[in-house]
């Protein structure tokens, strides 16, 4: 249920909680349709997807203007939730594969959300440029660095350094070992309670 946001997230404005409310039964609709959530994570969809995505809202307050990529969207996490936070901000919601960007587009529009586009391509293929690069453990951590460093602006004008927000559970030393002095790492369970994050996290690069 929404509650669960509404409750992390108090101070959400009534066109913001119009949306966070509306969200499943969009996705369920749509997923009816084109299968891109599994059909028993959709059971848990408020925590799985929408807060797990808003975990990034925990560390940083993208300031108005601010410019984010989500590479691998897939059915449009963690860009949406986050879109519907952060309205003052631009995202760009990027996947290949061409159901799930019909989704997300389908989903953009029944929100209307204005700040809000996306991209059918790889990322191999995007030269846009942004503030910061979010996704949800789309590959290894390296090679994800590797793929878009390419897309990050240096200059920032938030309260972190323009980078990367990646959101992964579990033991990622073996592939965090060589950015061991440049990242830093928060635990999603400190700010969450839900069982679900007890290994999930965020993973925080400076372009």
């Amino acid at each position: 249920m929404p509650e669960t946001i509404f409750r992390y997230f108090p101070e959400l404005s009534s066109v913001q909680r119009e949306r966070f409310s509306r969200l499943k039964d969009i996705y369920d609709q749509w997923n009816s349709r084109i299968n891109v959530i599994s059909r028993k994570d959709m059971d848990n969809f408020i925590i799985h997807h929408v807060l797990h995505s808003l975990s990034v809202a925990r560390v940083i307050s993208f300031v108005p203007g601010t410019s984010i990529l989500d590479v691998g969207t897939g059915g449009g996490f963690p860009g949406i939730p986050l879109a519907i936070l952060f309205p003052e901000s631009e995202f760009r919601l990027l996947d290949s594969i061409e159901k799930k960007i019909k989704v997300v587009t389908a989903v953009i529009g029944e929100l209307e959300l204005k700040n809000v586009k996306p991209l059918r391509k790889r990322a191999e293929e995007e030269k846009g440029r942004y503030d910061f690069i979010v996704s949800r453990a789309v590959t290894s951590f390296p090679r994800f660095v590797k793929l878009i460093s390419k897309n990050l602006l240096r200059d920032g004008k938030n309260s972190l350094g323009n980078g990367i927000f990646y959101l992964k559970g579990g033991d990622l030393d073996p592939e965090l070992s060589s950015y061991t002095d440049r990242i830093t790492i928060w635990e999603i369970r400190d700010f969450f309670g839900e069982q679900y994050f007890q290994t999930k996290k965020i993973i925080y690069l400076p372009a």
